[in-house]
């Protein structure tokens, strides 16, 4: 699943640090804008993944539009956490209408993939 959420890039020192305002007490640093950006998007995976194994509601992102920064600017930074996530995989049976199973393999869609996206949505909006 895809994350997005707003954060603020500072230059220090001829470094990069960055923040992100609505979650708290994630941040990173690099040498570059480039390397700063990747460890972002690390710390942002890092995050996420950690509150959702906890069971935390995360965050609603801010609108980035009315975040005002003085020293430095704000950018939106993504992750997906699907590809990262190693988790141990648990089989659920379950029953669908046959006409729906039939259109879903008619267009090739992966069970367990729609399954997953559709519970973190779920969790999500909670």
């Amino acid at each position: 699943m895809l994350f997005v959420y707003p954060a603020i890039f500072h230059k220090e020192n001829g470094s990069y640090w960055v923040e992100f305002p609505d979650l708290q007490g994630c941040q990173t640093y690099g040498n570059t804008i480039n390397e700063t950006i990747n460890y972002a998007q690390e710390a942002l995976e890092s995050y996420i993944s950690s509150m959702l194994e906890q069971n935390l509601t995360l965050p609603v992102p801010s609108d980035i539009t009315l975040i005002k920064v003085d020293d430095g600017f704000t950018s939106l930074v993504s992750c997906n956490i699907n590809q990262y996530k190693a988790t141990k995989a648990v089989k659920k049976t379950l029953t669908i209408p046959m006409w729906l199973n039939e259109q879903a393999n008619d267009l090739g869609l992966n069970f367990s993939q729609v399954l997953q996206d559709a519970l973190l949505t779920k969790i999500q909006a909670k």
